[in-house]
């Protein structure tokens, strides 16, 4: 099941982290499963991105896209854009950085560690080593990750 649409790219998110986003029509959010799908498959200008269904308060839900997303797209501010949704078939699905992949394989402890934590966690650390601009940074930041996890610590604070 998929469903298109035309959006404009708004400023908003969270209060505390101002982010672009993607109002999802009503019709479009049900048609994928109402308030059931939490993930979906996200065809933005022709690039497909596996991103969150967000709730609204007062209801309706949106998209919310990375500032590098939107580099990436060509996207600002106040500019519409072509947007098809469909399911995410495999909602737990992470790409995980090869740095990353490579220090959860070194260390078995951090792999399972990192298995435990749920999608969002596990894609919020895969992102913050994704996102790093240089190759060092990335391997520094994939090993951090994985010491901690090894460790029994949170991902995201030094002990």
């Amino acid at each position: 099941m998929e469903v298109n649409f035309r959006a404009v790219l708004e400023a908003g998110g969270p209060s505390f982290m101002p982010t672009q986003i993607v109002q999802v029509p009503d019709h479009a959010w049900l048609a994928v499963g109402g308030k059931a799908t939490k993930r979906v498959i996200a065809t933005l200008n022709g690039r497909p991105e596996r991103l969150g269904l967000l709730p609204q308060e007062g209801g309706g839900r949106y998209l919310m896209l990375r500032k590098t997303l939107c580099q990436q797209l060509g996207l600002e501010i106040g500019q519409e854009l072509e947007v098809s949704l469909a399911p995410d078939p495999n909602p737990d699905y992470v790409d995980l950085p090869d740095e990353l992949a490579e220090a959860l394989a070194a260390w078995p402890e951090a792999e399972t560690a990192f298995q435990a934590h749920t999608g969002a966690m596990r894609r919020a650390m895969a992102r913050k080593v994704a996102d790093a601009k240089r190759p060092d940074t990335r391997a520094r930041y994939a090993v951090e990750l994985a010491e901690r996890l090894a460790r029994g610590g949170h991902p995201f604070r030094a002990s």
